[in-house]
């Protein structure tokens, strides 16, 4: 039989083979990574944090086993309802068999591309919709091959902003520690040997951590 038309047959979870079954979990891990980074909210938390421990003028620490954890406990955090929406929509109705595999994918993309539209912005998304050359009544019609896209540069140029609003005060500390030095003639003293305890203390003072999180957090909509 034509693998083509075995899977056009397939309307239900009981009269999919198990082979079958077993190549689509495969192709499903495969492609997990890929909209774990790219269609949630993990670019932009990995992109901040790692731009906050260089603000501080640390290289290492915390490690990148760490930013990357917090970063994926965060996404799951943030992407929590859409993925209850997911699974009561899309996977338990098609699991029970109530619906075929064209309308689960259909309701299963519905709260993701909703997500992913409320964070792009307008201009990224007039960008794919012009190159691609497509008219649509409302932006929710969109293909996910224009929303994904345009959602990963408005995520990019965001962490980006963050960032840079993130090195302001370390900066500042950075420029005050150089002038004192200068001032006091000690050319061969390296500023940043100095000025890493005070970016230190300062983030503990201001309890920075918990300032990141919260702002990462309820910056997504």
């Amino acid at each position: 039989m034509d693998l083509s038309n075995l899977v056009s047959s397939v309307t239900s979870p009981s009269n999919l083979s198990t082979s079958l079954q077993i190549v689509l979990l495969l192709t499903v891990l495969t492609l997990a990574p890929s909209i774990l980074i790219m269609m949630t909210s993990f670019t932009r938390i990995v992109i901040v944090l790692a731009f906050l421990r260089n603000a501080l003028g640390l290289q290492q620490m915390p490690p990148n086993q760490v930013l990357i954890g917090l970063a994926l406990f965060l996404t799951f955090y943030i992407m929590a309802p859409v993925g209850y929406d997911i699974n009561n929509n899309a996977i338990k109705p098609y699991v029970e068999g109530q619906i075929n595999q064209y309308e689960a994918y259909q309701r299963a993309i519905k709260p993701l591309k909703n997500f992913m539209l409320r964070q792009t912005r307008q201009n990224d998304l007039a960008l794919f919709v012009n190159l691609a050359k497509i008219k649509v009544d409302k932006v929710e019609d969109l293909p996910m091959r224009v929303v994904i896209p345009a959602f990963i540069i408005s995520e990019l140029k965001t962490a980006f902003e963050i960032g840079f609003i993130i090195y302001i005060p370390f900066l500042v500390i950075d420029i005050i520690v150089a002038s004192v030095l200068m001032s006091m003639g000690m050319f061969m003293l390296p500023p940043v040997l100095i000025s890493l305890p005070f970016k230190v203390l300062l983030f503990i003072l201001v309890d920075g951590w918990n300032l990141v999180v919260k702002s990462l957090i309820l910056g997504f909509r």
